[in-house]
Formats: C-alpha cells, structure tokens, sequence
C-alpha cells in the first residue's frame, strides 16, 4: 500500500502531462502514463542503492517500456519516454540548490547541485544506454533479415552481380 498511492500519483500526473503534450489517442495516453508509472515504481523499489542508481535503473526501465511501445504503435520512442521520465525529474533538488544559492550557504549550494546533476547525469545515460542497444539489434536484424533474404533467393547472381562493370549483362 505504501507504493500503491505514489505509483498512482504517477500515473495520473504522466497522463496530465499527455494532455499539455497533446496526445489524443487513449492507448498513447494510457501507455505513457504507465510507463511513467513503471518507472517511479522501479525507483520506490530499491531503496537500498544510491539515489544515482535508482534514477538510473528506473530510467532504463522507462525507455525500454517506451522502445517496447514505440514498436508496438509504430510511433517514435520518444512520446513515450518524455512522459515516462517525468515522475523522475529531480525538480527538489534543483528547487533546494537554488535556495542554497540564495540564502548564500555555498557548501549546501554545491552539494544539492552535484546531486542533481548526478541525478539528471544518471537519466541522461539510461535514456542513451537503451536507445543505443535498440538501434544497434534493430540494425543486426536488418542485416540479418537481408542476407537471410539474398540467400533464400538461391544461389545464382543477384540483379547487381548479373552485370560487369561497364553496365553491360554477362
């Protein structure tokens, strides 16, 4: 019960955020929301890591869930994975940094600033990391599907190969 409300609470404000971003289909809105939801509960989850860490885990766990809907719907990942993210933004720790800034404590200043920057540092690379892995096996199996399909069309020269290099049939 105690992760039930949060994870609620995002998913209602990733699906309030739908609506100021525009999204007007239900499924769009509803997986958005839910991946925005995964991800805050992913972070609840492992209150035994480093806040980096968990800002971390939970944003991979937000953009795979965004690459899985962005297949899914035949949509770009990113629909999903600005509002799945959002739950993790770390607006305290930019709202206490600024704070310490001017009240002019300047130790508290630096160490509130370092924490969200590792923070915002830590959803960057998550965010990069799963984008990367998708792009690169989405290409392998292109490849894959290619030369599969170049050898099932058996063994004789392609349309290319069947002329020399002036352009002439041989």
């Amino acid at each position: 019960m105690e992760w039930f409300l949060p994870c609620l609470y995002a998913f209602l404000g990733c699906g309030a955020f739908c609506f100021i971003f525009e999204l007007r289909r239900w499924w769009y809105i509803v997986s958005a929301a839910a991946t925005g939801t995964v991800a805050w509960l992913v972070y609840l989850s492992l209150p035994g890591l480093t806040d980096v860490n968990r800002y971390l885990l939970a944003t991979i766990a937000a953009a795979a869930l965004s690459e899985i809907f962005a297949r899914l719907y035949k949509t770009p990942a990113t629909v999903f994975l600005i509002i799945g993210i959002i739950p993790l933004v770390p607006g305290g720790g930019i709202y206490y940094t600024m704070e310490a800034l001017i009240n002019g404590d300047l130790s508290l200043f630096v160490r509130h600033g370092m924490e969200t920057a590792a923070s915002a540092g830590a959803i960057a690379v998550g965010c990069s990391l799963v984008s990367s892995v998708s792009r690169l096996t989405t290409a392998a199996r292109r490849r894959r599907w290619i030369r599969q399909g170049a050898s099932a069309a058996g063994s004789g020269p392609t349309a290319g190969e069947a002329k020399d290099k002036k352009g002439h049939e041989g």
